[in-house]
């Protein structure tokens, strides 16, 4: 299986020739999608290329290779609506893109080494560009690491960042070869804790985390009852600086959690699917609570999980959540009343836990039944990882 990764290396020396690029790559954007809107439905890369390149190459001055990045782009943009329209979260509309972002072919579009990058403009042709490398990302220009797509992004503070997708081949684990499973459930009490088959735990307290994010939010209260412009830059930058915390807490985070699970010989890691999780939850908790469950980055954190996972050679599987927060590990009875808080009680047997702990016990147990009938049944693996760091 592929282990992919996406660095963010900062372009020193942006200019004109940069600028002028993304915004006749936007332009180019622009046109396909108000083609495929103006057809009522998907069009397939494959169909809508020939429809659009010779506008894109003779009318636009695009490139050969960006003429044909630019269908596919916006083609699957249009399908992820499709997608979004028959579970009622989106409606067809007319996508607009903003020169911000632009998507480059190895070799065809762009070149790099440690220092640089060299990109195909509009005007000047190849052109090489400074980038500001780090430490723990020259290891990714090194064998067996391949460079991909990868983008030219204006980030919100004006800088522009070349966003380099690296991958590598790793071997393919089994869950039929699995002994020893964890569990892990991700919360705000606790950011995550996990444990093992053999009943190993860890637990990773989320209490600082939580009241600084709630420091946060009430300078934002603050800022927006004032209204100002200057109060308007001063919350964008609070917005910024606190996602940034909430991603380095994430990393953190996940490496601990799979050195832990390595120093225990794990093979397969669970994690709930948390597809839909706000909107199905965001009217269970209380009113004055729903921005701090609604805003937690816990996909975010399973992200960063399954893919340093997946670097180590541990497998990630994902889980039915239902009940797990409610169902006794012990004897399996489900009942809202068993958990009051962070205390798990069981109402049938009286088994008690930490109810975080018990959640991740359950987690654990519906891996270890997937794998069973993995072995029994030959079902295939749903599990799936894209990074970004």
């Amino acid at each position: 299986m592929e282990s992919t990764k996406t660095i963010q290396l900062k372009i020193l020396n942006p200019d004109h020739d940069l600028v002028e690029t993304m915004q006749k790559y936007a332009k180019g954007m622009n046109y396909v999608s108000g083609v495929v809107f103006r057809h009522g439905k998907t069009i397939a890369a494959r169909k809508l290329q020939p429809m659009v390149y010779s506008h894109l190459r003779e009318n636009i001055g695009l490139k050969s290779q960006v003429s044909c990045n630019i269908p596919r782009q916006v083609g699957g943009t249009y399908k992820t609506i499709l997608e979004l329209i028959k579970i009622g979260k989106s409606r067809w509309q007319q996508v607009t893109y903003s020169p911000s972002s632009m998507t480059l072919s190895y070799k065809r579009d762009y070149t790099i080494t440690e220092n640089s990058v060299s990109i195909t403009t509009f005007s000047s042709g190849r052109k090489p560009y400074k980038i500001q490398n780090y430490a723990y990302a020259k290891q990714y220009f090194e064998k067996p690491w391949k460079f991909g797509a990868s983008k030219v992004v204006r980030h919100d503070d004006g800088e522009y960042y070349f966003h380099l997708t690296v991958s590598q081949e790793i071997p393919d684990v089994k869950i039929t070869e699995a002994s020893t499973l964890m569990g892990i459930d991700v919360g705000i009490n606790y950011l995550a804790v996990a444990s093992t088959t053999d009943r190993k735990s860890k637990f990773f307290a989320g209490g600082e985390i939580k009241n600084l994010r709630n420091t946060y939010k009430k300078m934002r209260a603050r800022l927006q009852s004032k209204g100002t412009l200057s109060a308007k830059r001063v919350m964008k930058r609070l917005s910024g600086k606190e996602k940034r915390l909430m991603k380095d807490v994430n990393h953190c985070i996940s490496k601990t959690i799979v050195e832990f699970a390595l120093e225990n010989n794990v093979s397969v890691i669970g994690l709930e699917d948390l597809t839909g999780i706000r909107d199905r939850t965001q009217y269970r908790v209380r009113k004055k609570q729903r921005y701090t469950h609604s805003s937690w980055a816990f996909r975010q954190l399973q992200t960063f999980i399954e893919y340093k996972a997946k670097q180590a050679g541990i497998l990630v599987e994902y889980v039915n959540p239902e009940y797990t927060s409610q169902t006794c590990s012990r004897c399996n009875h489900i009942s809202k009343n068993n958990r009051k808080g962070l205390r798990f009680r069981c109402g049938a047997c009286g088994f008690e836990m930490n109810a975080d702990l018990n959640a991740a016990r359950n987690i654990e147990h519906r891996t270890r039944d997937f794998r069973y009938s993995v072995e029994s049944q030959g079902c295939l693996s749903t599990t799936h990882t894209n990074e970004m760091i």
